[in-house]
Protein backbone atom coordinates (compact mmCIF):
# COMPACT_ATOMS: atom_id res chain seq x y z
CA UNK A 1 0.00 0.00 0.00
CA UNK A 2 1.60 2.95 -1.06
CA UNK A 3 2.68 6.04 1.11
CA UNK A 4 5.04 8.32 1.94
CA UNK A 5 7.93 9.77 3.82
CA UNK A 6 7.88 12.83 5.99
CA UNK A 7 9.80 14.83 8.80
CA UNK A 8 8.03 15.19 12.13
CA UNK A 9 7.41 19.23 12.07
CA UNK A 10 6.32 19.57 15.31
CA UNK A 11 3.02 20.20 17.25
CA UNK A 12 0.14 22.41 18.13
CA UNK A 13 -3.42 21.85 19.29
CA UNK A 14 -7.27 22.81 18.44
CA UNK A 15 -9.97 23.65 20.38
CA UNK A 16 -13.10 22.09 20.30
CA UNK A 17 -16.98 24.20 20.52
CA UNK A 18 -16.90 22.31 23.73
CA UNK A 19 -13.69 23.80 24.90
CA UNK A 20 -11.84 20.50 24.94
CA UNK A 21 -8.43 20.36 23.28
CA UNK A 22 -6.96 18.40 20.44
CA UNK A 23 -3.37 17.78 20.39
CA UNK A 24 -2.04 17.67 16.72
CA UNK A 25 1.25 16.63 14.98
CA UNK A 26 1.88 17.81 12.12
CA UNK A 27 4.21 16.60 9.17
CA UNK A 28 5.90 18.02 6.42
CA UNK A 29 6.14 16.30 3.32
CA UNK A 30 8.83 16.90 1.14
CA UNK A 31 9.00 15.69 -2.64
CA UNK A 32 9.16 12.26 -2.54
CA UNK A 33 11.11 10.25 -5.71
CA UNK A 34 10.67 7.39 -6.92
CA UNK A 35 13.99 5.15 -7.12
CA UNK A 36 13.13 2.07 -7.88
CA UNK A 37 9.96 -0.05 -9.15
CA UNK A 38 10.22 -3.66 -7.94
CA UNK A 39 8.28 -6.62 -9.37
CA UNK A 40 7.75 -10.52 -8.47
CA UNK A 41 9.55 -11.71 -11.59
CA UNK A 42 13.16 -9.92 -10.29
CA UNK A 43 12.36 -9.55 -6.88
CA UNK A 44 9.96 -12.18 -5.98
CA UNK A 45 7.71 -9.02 -3.98
CA UNK A 46 5.81 -5.93 -5.37
CA UNK A 47 6.94 -2.53 -4.13
CA UNK A 48 7.99 0.84 -4.67
CA UNK A 49 11.39 2.50 -3.44
CA UNK A 50 11.40 6.46 -2.73
CA UNK A 51 13.86 8.76 -1.32
CA UNK A 52 12.98 12.73 -0.18
CA UNK A 53 15.23 15.22 0.88
CA UNK A 54 18.69 16.21 -1.21
CA UNK A 55 21.98 15.06 -0.19
CA UNK A 56 25.22 17.09 -2.10
CA UNK A 57 26.94 14.33 -4.67
CA UNK A 58 30.26 14.56 -1.91
CA UNK A 59 28.61 13.12 1.23
CA UNK A 60 26.77 10.49 -1.29
CA UNK A 61 28.53 7.10 -1.52
CA UNK A 62 29.11 5.91 -5.26
CA UNK A 63 26.62 2.40 -4.67
CA UNK A 64 23.58 4.98 -3.62
CA UNK A 65 25.12 7.70 -6.26
CA UNK A 66 24.81 5.31 -9.31
CA UNK A 67 21.30 4.13 -7.64
CA UNK A 68 20.07 7.59 -7.59
CA UNK A 69 21.35 8.74 -11.37
CA UNK A 70 20.39 5.22 -12.73
CA UNK A 71 16.54 6.56 -11.26
CA UNK A 72 16.93 9.98 -12.95
CA UNK A 73 16.32 11.27 -9.57
CA UNK A 74 18.84 13.62 -7.31
CA UNK A 75 20.55 12.55 -4.42
CA UNK A 76 18.33 12.04 -1.28
CA UNK A 77 18.43 11.78 2.17
CA UNK A 78 17.42 7.91 2.26
CA UNK A 79 15.74 4.86 0.89
CA UNK A 80 12.37 3.90 2.11
CA UNK A 81 10.37 0.50 0.80
CA UNK A 82 6.66 0.39 0.24
CA UNK A 83 5.01 -2.39 -0.38
CA UNK A 84 2.53 -2.78 -3.36
CA UNK A 85 0.55 -4.81 -5.44
CA UNK A 86 1.02 -5.42 -9.14
CA UNK A 87 -1.81 -2.96 -9.77
CA UNK A 88 -0.08 -0.24 -7.53
CA UNK A 89 2.62 -1.13 -9.55
CA UNK A 90 1.26 -0.18 -12.77
CA UNK A 91 0.52 3.53 -11.51
CA UNK A 92 3.98 4.56 -11.05
CA UNK A 93 6.59 5.73 -13.41
CA UNK A 94 10.37 5.30 -12.24
CA UNK A 95 11.79 9.09 -11.04
CA UNK A 96 8.27 9.92 -10.70
CA UNK A 97 7.43 13.11 -7.80
CA UNK A 98 4.95 12.20 -5.51
CA UNK A 99 3.36 14.79 -2.71
CA UNK A 100 0.95 15.32 -0.50
CA UNK A 101 -2.02 14.77 -2.64
CA UNK A 102 -1.06 11.33 -2.33
CA UNK A 103 -3.23 11.00 0.57
CA UNK A 104 -6.27 13.15 -0.49
CA UNK A 105 -9.25 11.28 0.18
CA UNK A 106 -7.76 9.23 3.37
CA UNK A 107 -8.93 9.33 7.03
CA UNK A 108 -7.24 7.11 8.35
CA UNK A 109 -3.23 6.26 8.33
CA UNK A 110 -0.65 4.48 10.11
CA UNK A 111 2.75 6.80 11.05
CA UNK A 112 6.03 4.66 11.43
CA UNK A 113 9.14 5.78 13.13
CA UNK A 114 11.85 5.64 15.24
CA UNK A 115 10.71 6.11 19.22
CA UNK A 116 12.72 8.34 21.17
CA UNK A 117 15.70 6.86 23.17
CA UNK A 118 15.33 6.72 27.21
CA UNK A 119 18.65 5.32 27.87
CA UNK A 120 19.51 1.83 30.25
CA UNK A 121 16.26 1.27 32.12
CA UNK A 122 15.16 -1.04 35.03
CA UNK A 123 12.05 -3.73 34.63
CA UNK A 124 9.43 -0.70 36.07
CA UNK A 125 9.95 1.75 33.64
CA UNK A 126 10.70 -0.61 30.43
CA UNK A 127 8.09 -3.58 31.14
CA UNK A 128 5.68 -1.34 33.87
CA UNK A 129 6.97 -4.82 36.10
CA UNK A 130 5.39 -4.09 40.12
CA UNK A 131 8.13 -3.12 42.52
CA UNK A 132 8.48 -5.22 45.34
CA UNK A 133 7.49 -4.61 49.22
CA UNK A 134 9.10 -1.50 50.86
CA UNK A 135 9.30 -2.62 54.07
CA UNK A 136 8.47 -6.52 55.93
CA UNK A 137 11.96 -8.00 55.51
CA UNK A 138 13.23 -6.61 52.16
CA UNK A 139 16.02 -5.21 51.68
CA UNK A 140 17.93 -3.64 48.51
CA UNK A 141 15.50 -5.52 46.29
CA UNK A 142 12.61 -3.07 45.95
CA UNK A 143 13.15 -3.03 42.22
CA UNK A 144 14.23 -5.84 41.41
CA UNK A 145 13.24 -7.76 39.02
CA UNK A 146 12.81 -11.13 40.86
CA UNK A 147 13.58 -14.84 39.33
CA UNK A 148 14.64 -14.93 35.91
CA UNK A 149 14.50 -18.69 35.02
CA UNK A 150 14.93 -21.86 37.40
CA UNK A 151 18.11 -24.35 38.37
CA UNK A 152 19.61 -27.09 35.99
CA UNK A 153 16.17 -27.83 34.08
CA UNK A 154 16.37 -25.99 31.50
CA UNK A 155 19.91 -24.44 32.76
CA UNK A 156 19.83 -21.07 31.03
CA UNK A 157 17.51 -17.97 30.59
CA UNK A 158 15.17 -18.05 27.92
CA UNK A 159 15.72 -15.20 24.48
CA UNK A 160 13.05 -12.71 25.21
CA UNK A 161 13.03 -12.82 28.75
CA UNK A 162 12.09 -9.01 29.81
CA UNK A 163 15.22 -7.78 31.43
CA UNK A 164 16.35 -3.94 32.08
CA UNK A 165 18.29 -2.73 29.04
CA UNK A 166 17.61 -0.25 26.52
CA UNK A 167 14.55 1.71 25.92
CA UNK A 168 13.01 3.04 23.23
CA UNK A 169 15.20 3.92 19.68
CA UNK A 170 13.06 1.10 17.77
CA UNK A 171 11.37 1.55 15.20
CA UNK A 172 6.98 1.64 16.14
CA UNK A 173 4.41 2.10 14.41
CA UNK A 174 0.97 3.48 15.67
CA UNK A 175 -2.29 2.56 13.95
CA UNK A 176 -5.25 4.06 12.76
CA UNK A 177 -4.57 7.82 13.37
CA UNK A 178 -6.95 10.25 11.95
CA UNK A 179 -5.92 12.90 9.57
CA UNK A 180 -7.32 16.09 10.42
CA UNK A 181 -6.31 17.97 7.56
CA UNK A 182 -3.94 18.28 4.53
CA UNK A 183 -2.45 21.65 3.99
CA UNK A 184 -1.43 21.58 0.10
CA UNK A 185 -0.58 24.97 -0.36
CA UNK A 186 2.65 24.56 2.64
CA UNK A 187 2.63 20.75 2.43
CA UNK A 188 1.88 20.00 5.41
CA UNK A 189 -0.22 17.00 6.91
CA UNK A 190 -2.05 17.27 10.40
CA UNK A 191 -2.75 14.25 12.08
CA UNK A 192 -4.69 14.06 15.57
CA UNK A 193 -2.21 13.17 18.31
CA UNK A 194 1.61 11.71 18.62
CA UNK A 195 3.59 10.11 16.47
CA UNK A 196 7.21 8.05 17.43
CA UNK A 197 10.45 10.27 17.33
CA UNK A 198 12.04 13.45 17.85
CA UNK A 199 11.44 16.87 16.07
CA UNK A 200 13.16 16.29 12.46
CA UNK A 201 12.93 12.37 11.84
CA UNK A 202 11.65 10.94 9.34
CA UNK A 203 8.70 8.94 9.57
CA UNK A 204 6.90 6.77 7.25
CA UNK A 205 2.89 7.29 6.44
CA UNK A 206 0.79 4.57 5.47
CA UNK A 207 -3.13 4.77 4.40
CA UNK A 208 -4.25 2.44 7.73
CA UNK A 209 -4.51 -1.25 7.04
CA UNK A 210 -6.75 -2.02 9.60
CA UNK A 211 -9.90 0.64 8.79
CA UNK A 212 -11.95 0.70 6.01
CA UNK A 213 -11.53 4.06 3.47
CA UNK A 214 -13.95 6.44 2.90
CA UNK A 215 -13.02 8.95 0.56
CA UNK A 216 -13.64 12.27 2.18
CA UNK A 217 -13.06 15.81 1.42
CA UNK A 218 -10.08 17.30 3.73
CA UNK A 219 -8.86 20.27 2.28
Amino acid sequence: MMGLIGIKYGMTRSFEDDGSSIPITMIYINTNRITQIKNFNKNKYFSIQVTTGYKKDNRTSKPDLGHFYRSFVEPGCGLWEFKTSYEENNKFILGQDLNVNQLCGIKYVDVTGISKGKGFSGTIKRWNFSSQDSTHGNSLSHRAPGSIGQNQTPGKVFKGKKMSGQLGKKKTTIQNLIILKIDIKNNLILIKGSIPGHLGNYVMIKPSIKKKHKVINLT
